[in-house]
């Protein structure tokens, strides 16, 4: 049997402090307003290698079961009850990387993701670079072939035919799909990972793949083979 799997990440960005000189004068410079210059220093966690990956989520949708990878003091696998029919993995973020990569190279899934193609994928390749760990698939491909990789976001713009681009909520909203917000959203991930609140984290996090995979079930068999 073919394995689906949808995934998503977190990422903790760097204290503006701690990146180098030379690299904040130039993220600031790229900034087009002074409102873009004054969000830059809370925004480390959008760019390239100035952030570490906090949690990997992951919902295997034949299974109907989620694992999340989440930063912590390393124990393997066992039952998450902050989720329903999901377990948890804690370890360094190498070990998570390790783990993610381990996985994709056993199973060789299809990956469904929400953005992954521009966000999610290009962080965990470049970031387990940094780290020294071998990716073991490339999580962007061709943008006009889905067939190993899926995003849904490419799906719902046509490959970019459609300029507005909405949020998985939005989609999740306009398909009856149980809205994947809960205590946090994505903007709130910095903050609550400074107050070490690193599983309502993984729990945001995993709750979001799983609402991808049931979005990427209403779209499987109507628009996605017309791509």
């Amino acid at each position: 049997m073919s394995t689906t799997i949808a995934y998503d990440i977190e990422v903790a960005g760097y204290p503006w402090e701690e990146v180098d000189e030379i690299t904040r004068a130039y993220l600031l410079q790229r900034a087009r307003t002074e409102e873009a210059r004054e969000a830059v220093p809370e925004r480390t966690a959008l760019f390239p290698g100035l952030g570490k990956i906090i949690t990997i989520g992951m919902w295997n949708l034949e299974m109907d079961r989620g694992l999340v990878l989440l930063e912590g003091d390393s124990h393997p696998s066992k039952e998450w009850e902050r989720v329903p029919k999901s377990d948890i993995i804690r370890g360094e973020e190498r070990e998570l990387l390790e783990h993610f990569w381990k996985i994709l190279d056993r199973k060789r899934p299809r990956l469904v993701s929400f953005n992954g193609r521009t966000f999610d994928g290009p962080m965990l390749m470049i970031r387990s670079a940094q780290l020294g760990v071998t990716p073991t698939k490339n999580l962007v491909g061709n943008r006009y072939r889905m067939g190993d990789l899926v995003d849904l976001l490419e799906v719902f713009t046509f490959m970019g035919a459609v300029r507005d681009r909405y949020s998985l909520d939005y989609w999740c909203r306009r398909f009856d799909i149980e809205s994947p917000k809960g205590s946090i959203d994505g903007s709130q991930v910095a903050r609550a990972y400074r107050e070490g609140r690193i599983e309502e984290i993984g729990e945001y996090c995993l709750r979001d793949v799983r609402a991808t995979g049931a979005l990427y079930k209403r779209v499987e068999k109507t628009i996605l083979p017309l791509l």
